[in-house]
């Protein structure tokens, strides 16, 4: 397995290919759709995703006695529906690591190889064990504006294990995929 720690760094991230194991650890941040179309109509940008990671994760998270935050579940969200945003957003941040679960469109994996990002495929059903990962609540913004599951949160994550499903070099497991199924149909004759 091969360790990402913050800030991930384009050479890095470009050494990576499909299908590598990985873990990420350090400073991610947490964004979905309400997000992504904030950034779309213009909206500026809480933080600086330069060299950074954007999860889509609605985690459920409880606030402490002691005013902090306690982690519940944070589990990947599907990512097809961020699709419409995420190559003006790889553009436009530097970011280099997005992280979901389900896959992302031609677009994405394009954006990908341009600019030195990879999107890596979290576990999905497995929430609890994800907020495992986060160590600390680092903070949150537009917390009342989106609401907790939409919320641009900071987490710090310590070996959250994921897959390079597409990488920059214009590989993406997903078409590995469709592509050996078509193939084993057409065998059978289907």
């Amino acid at each position: 397995m091969k360790r990402l720690v913050h800030p991930f760094r384009e050479t890095d991230v470009r050494a990576l290919a499909a299908g590598d194991a990985v873990s990420v650890s350090g400073l991610v941040y947490t964004g979905r759709d309400r997000f992504h179309k904030h950034f779309a109509d213009g909206g500026e940008l809480p933080v600086d995703f330069r060299d950074g990671a954007l999860y889509h994760c609605g985690p459920v998270v409880v606030k402490t006695a002691e005013g902090g935050w306690r982690m519940v579940a944070a589990g990947p969200t599907t990512s097809v529906r961020e699709n419409p945003y995420e190559p003006a957003f790889i553009e436009k941040t530097g970011v280099r690591l997005i992280i979901g679960k389900g896959g992302m469109d031609a677009g994405v994996l394009d954006a990908c190889r341009r600019f030195g990002c990879v999107y890596l495929q979290a576990v999905g059903g497995a929430a609890a064990l994800a907020a495992k990962c986060v160590k600390r609540v680092a903070g949150v913004r537009f917390l009342e504006e989106f609401g907790a599951a939409e919320a641009c949160w900071a987490f710090e994550m310590e070996d959250f294990p994921c897959v390079v499903a597409m990488d920059a070099h214009g590989k993406s497991l997903f078409d590995a995929v469709r592509e050996a199924s078509s193939a084993a149909l057409r065998r059978l004759g289907v």
